[in-house]
């Protein structure tokens, strides 16, 4: 028997049809198919169990990782009847089989690794499909080849078409080889940072920056390692980074010295967690809660429901107020002013019956009215209550607290003065004395909201 995978195999399958040991080899392959089958079943409901408990990502990935279960174990079945039964008969079927079987569960291994990468939210990402289509042409063409045994052929072919790069010389199997290298451990590396950060955020006793930033660092470092072997693989000299790296420092130190600014103030934030995913921030006039706290930016969703990135680096050097770091209820005021003939024992209540009852408002500690002085036109009253979840704004509140306060006071005949200003014409010729007339700008002091 040959020793290496499938060579002309389809010509081995067409000369043992019609012979008994061609039965043989069906009976040894539906079998196997069948136990593949039962054992797939039951390792996908023991999948199924655990995805129950996880999230839409790892769901999503999942479902690859199901398909795949069938064709791998059968090919490995196949592949330990085919080591068997050859010391005895032909297994030239059983070699073919092999082929689609493996080659099938690659695909949807690889399906498996690049939905975790690019769709870890759940959804299809334009690159996954690209990665999917890659993968599935280059596998069947690769299981074409090898069942018609010509594998051989192209990639001595391949190895034939030489050309160079600077001072290298490269083969078009190099090259290839190098490329699909390169992208095998790109793929594995993130692959393996999603699933670091996957565990890091199902953690409960790290701090939700230090987890935001062990997994970038944990990614970063394998996406480095990645490239590293990758070029080791190639065959390219990974000194010569040396030179690149100082370079790069260079340019990070003058052209890229903003974009390295934010990055490290990023690290800095999600570091000494001087701000968190939900708290409500003040930057430059700009009032918001913190939804997202990326490397170079952090995104600011305002009242208005829009959403600001201010670069990290801003929110270092500016004074930032976080009005969510300590206390969750705020302070507001009430100020009106009353006629001079009012009741202000009656007024006074008034305003603490206009606090009861609104939304959020607090009754411990409980509304306080105040006398807070003598104006021109009226005396000064203020109500001072705390709101709760101020951080989540509260005009509303206040807004509703005035509109009692003008309900009630309309109710029992309680104004609220006008401002009172006099205006005096003089008039006169130069024989006549002048006589001086006065104007008095103002409403009747019963009507509610008139001045006194």
């Amino acid at each position: 028997m040959q020793n290496h995978l499938l060579f002309h195999t389809l010509g081995d399958v067409v000369r043992d049809f019609g012979q008994s040991v061609i039965l043989w080899q069906l009976g040894v392959l539906l079998g196997t198919l069948a136990l593949a089958w039962v054992l797939a079943r039951v390792a996908r409901r023991a999948l199924d169990a655990q995805r129950e408990t996880r999230h839409g990502a790892l769901r999503f990935g999942a479902e690859a990782l199901n398909r795949a279960l069938f064709p791998l174990l059968g090919g490995i079945l196949v592949w330990i009847s085919q080591a068997i039964a050859g010391q005895f008969i032909h297994t030239s079927l059983l070699e073919l089989a092999m082929v689609p079987l493996f080659g099938i569960g690659l695909i949807y291994i690889v399906f498996y690794l690049a939905r975790r990468v690019f769709g870890r939210d759940g959804s299809t990402h334009t690159w996954l499909s690209l990665v999917e289509k890659l993968v599935s042409l280059m596998v069947w063409v690769g299981m074409v080849l090898t069942v018609t045994g010509i594998q051989r052929d192209v990639l001595k072919w391949m190895a034939s078409v030489q050309f160079r790069i600077a001072n290298t010389h490269l083969t078009l199997l190099s090259l290839l080889s190098g490329l699909l290298w390169v992208c095998v451990t790109m793929i594995v590396a993130m692959w393996l940072g999603a699933a670091l950060e996957d565990k890091l955020m199902r953690s409960r006793s790290l701090d939700a920056n230090l987890k935001v930033v062990l997994s970038r660092v944990g990614r970063a470092l394998l996406i480095l390692a990645a490239v590293l072997i990758s070029l080791s693989l190639v065959g390219i000299d990974v000194t010569v980074l040396g030179v690149f790296g100082g370079a790069l420092g260079v340019g990070l130190g003058f052209g890229l010295q903003k974009i390295a600014s934010n990055y490290v103030s990023g690290f800095i934030i999600l570091i000494d967690r001087s701000l968190r995913i939900g708290d409500t921030i003040n930057v430059s006039g700009l009032q918001g809660m913190v939804t997202q706290i990326r490397t170079r930016y952090t995104v600011v969703r305002g009242l208005d429901g829009i959403e600001t990135l201010i670069p990290n680096e801003k929110l270092i050097t500016d004074v930032v107020q976080n009005q969510s770091s300590y206390l969750t209820r705020g302070n507001a005021k009430a100020t009106v002013q009353v006629a001079y003939s009012t009741d202000v024992e009656k007024a006074m209540t008034l305003l603490v019956e206009a606090a009861n009852g609104v939304e959020r408002v607090l009754q411990e500690p409980k509304p306080t009215p105040l006398l807070a002085g003598f104006g021109p036109d009226g005396i000064n009253l203020e109500l001072g209550y705390w709101i709760e979840d101020a951080a989540t704004g509260t005009a509303s509140v206040r807004s509703n607290v005035n509109r009692n306060i003008w309900r009630l006071f309309t109710e029992n005949g309680i104004s609220i003065p006008y401002a009172q200003r006099d205006v005096r014409i003089v008039a006169g010729t130069s024989d006549i004395m002048p006589q001086a007339l006065t104007m008095t700008a103002g409403r009747a002091a019963n009507e509610p909201g008139s001045a006194a």
